[in-house]
């Protein structure tokens, strides 16, 4: 069990299979908490567990084009939820179980495993428009509330504590134990209800987006004959969440008062799908799975099919035949920015330098919105030590960005190549900054200032960076104490 799926536990997180009773009769339960645990606070929460996870979780999965895909969706959905501009995040995680959750301040993980077992974008949609539910409804909030045991720091410290313990679940138990016992029981007590206005209100975000509603239940659906198929084989999460008929009836029954609609999959879902298949097993199965398939002609799409089998060429390294493989997919309509971007990669692959730098610089006038183009550009230029260019690039998209951390990065990178030492010890300090990692960023800024070659103005950036640094240091150690 990874730390993702304790600390869901541990942090009070809403997942989608708890056991909900009929929606019929639900009430509106309101904002109970909104004066008990602000918005604010709520966010910084989320931030600063978010920063955990990208920093120690080996599980994260840093793949922009998965990440661009989940918040396009994920965007779309949250448009037509109730709180559009609360400001959502949706992120990945590599592991084969079929879960999603969301955290404080609308975070919200979607397993790797989730993607795949979707027979329908629309079945994934219905999953994620239950998670943007949770979290417009403050879920969490409530559920603090009724504790009323629960501050920040003791939950930031639960999930550290849960963190270290990720290999050994009797540790983990004992946290949960230890820290809060009466919320979990709390919680069990009001879940129910939680996950009734989820279904209820996630059903109406799907619809107002212009999804099937049939897919919610649908995946649902299945996954209750996966139960009963392979009872005594399930997964543990299943096993210890059981999916009821209720809960399927209820769904069913919302379906029957719309028109039904048919709504196509779009073209990245189905590069993503493959792209994720592309990424299980060793590089051989791969390849060996997307052969059988175009083979058998079992797909949904023949070009999709022929992208994946192209991602698990380049596993294996054999970068002409994926070339082939993606000129084969051309063939159909892959009007897409995913698709575009792995082709310039395997341009590079093949230092066909000049054919990756166009496809890219087209790309991005295609898709100008689509933040893996700019990193997959930005990544090139890098490759080609070109450095003053890659500089240049990074900071115009900060502009934008000032909080994205994969360009931070790539700005350090950009300074180091130049032989700017105190610059990029000032970039990698904000690495650190957006990481949580406020003591590693007042390192960096100590590195900056004995580089020995940064300016009169660069050295006040420094001592002003420095100073911020200290005195969120002083309040993180303040919220510790209290």
């Amino acid at each position: 069990m990874t730390f993702v799926h304790r600390f869901v536990v541990g942090f009070l997180v809403v997942t989608l299979t708890l056991v909900p009773l009929r929606a019929d009769d639900l009430p509106e339960l309101g904002d109970v908490a909104s004066n008990e645990l602000s918005l604010a606070t709520e966010k910084k929460i989320g931030q600063q567990i978010m920063n955990e996870i990208r920093w120690r979780e080996p599980a994260y999965l840093d793949d922009p084009d998965v990440e661009a895909y989940l918040n396009q969706l994920g965007g779309r959905l949250a448009a037509v939820s109730n709180d559009p501009g609360l400001g959502y995040y949706f992120f990945p995680i590599n592991d084969p179980s079929i879960n999603a959750f969301a955290m404080p301040g609308g975070y919200i993980g979607v397993h790797t495993g989730l993607i795949l077992s979707a027979q329908s974008e629309s079945e994934l949609a219905g999953v994620l428009a239950h998670e943007i539910s949770h979290v417009t409804q403050r879920h969490i909030a409530r559920q603090i509330y009724q504790s009323k045991q629960i501050n920040m720091a003791s939950m930031l410290a639960m999930g550290l504590a849960l963190l270290a313990a990720r290999s050994n679940g009797q540790v983990a138990g004992a946290a949960i134990a230890g820290a809060q016992a009466g919320a979990m029981s709390s919680q069990l007590a009001f879940s129910r209800d939680f996950e009734r206005e989820s279904d209820r209100m996630g059903f109406d975000i799907l619809r107002k987006a212009g999804f099937d509603v049939s897919g919610m239940a649908a995946f649902f659906e299945r996954l209750q004959k996966l139960v009963r198929l392979y009872e005594n084989n399930a997964i543990a999460y299943l096993r210890t969440h059981p999916l009821t008929s209720e809960r399927l009836s209820d769904m069913q029954n919302r379906e029957q008062a719309v028109s039904y609609r048919q709504v196509a999959d779009s073209l990245d879902f189905l590069l993503i799908r493959a792209k994720l298949r592309a990424m299980q097993g060793t590089p051989l199965e791969a390849v060996q799975d997307f052969q059988g398939v175009l083979r058998d002609k079992k797909f949904a799409s023949e070009g999709a099919t022929h992208f994946g089998l192209a991602i698990a060429l380049g596993r294996m390294r054999q970068w002409a035949e994926a070339g082939t493989a993606l000129r084969r997919a051309q063939s159909f309509d892959m009007a897409s920015a995913i698709f575009e971007r792995q082709v310039a990669e395997v341009h590079l692959a093949q230092g066909e330098n000049a054919q990756a730098m166009v496809r890219y610089g087209e790309a991005m006038v295609r898709y100008p919105f689509n933040q893996a183009l700019l990193y997959g550009y930005a990544r090139a230029l890098l490759k080609q030590r070109r450095f003053d260019e890659a500089l240049r690039f990074v900071e115009l998209k900060l502009q934008n960005a000032p909080q994205d951390l994969r360009l931070h990065k790539m700005l350090a990178e950009s300074y180091a190549g130049l032989g700017r030492n105190a610059q990029q010890h000032l970039a990698l300090a904000e690495v650190f900054s957006l990481q949580g990692q406020t003591e590693g960023a007042i390192d960096q800024l100590q590195h900056a200032r004995n580089a020995g070659d940064a300016n009169f103005y660069e050295l006040s950036v420094i001592d002003a960076r420095m100073r911020e640094l200290r005195k969120r240091r002083l309040e993180e150690q303040k919220e510790k104490r209290n």
